[in-house]
């Protein structure tokens, strides 16, 4: 990954949050850590702190808590341009997420 030489956030683990929410737009923790290959608690840690500094908005749905970029934060617009200029050469993050299950199994089929 590009990122590990630069985190502009803080971080790996910051910027790589951010990365991933911006290519998925919605997400919850475990999906990000299993996405990133790091332990969910340092997904959730840095979710947590993003999330105090305004960066990432957090809801729950259920029992599950998922978080996406804040549309609220002063420089929305800006941080999601330098986010997608960010992961530009970032082919195997967007590799990863292209692989990833969105949606629910259909009912009784086959592993």
């Amino acid at each position: 990954m590009v990122i590990r030489q630069s985190s502009p956030f803080g971080g790996r683990t910051r910027t790589e949050t951010l990365l991933t929410l911006r290519l998925l737009d919605e997400s919850y923790a475990r999906e990000i850590a299993r996405i990133l290959q790091r332990p969910v608690s340092g997904v959730l840690k840095a979710l947590k702190s993003l999330e105090s500094d305004a960066l990432v908005a957090g809801r729950t749905e259920g029992r599950t808590r998922l978080f996406r970029l804040a549309p609220r934060y002063f420089a929305y617009a800006e941080l999601r341009r330098y986010l997608e200029r960010l992961t530009e050469p970032e082919d195997d993050l967007r590799e990863r997420i292209g692989r990833l299950r969105r949606r629910p199994r259909r009912t009784g089929k086959r592993l």
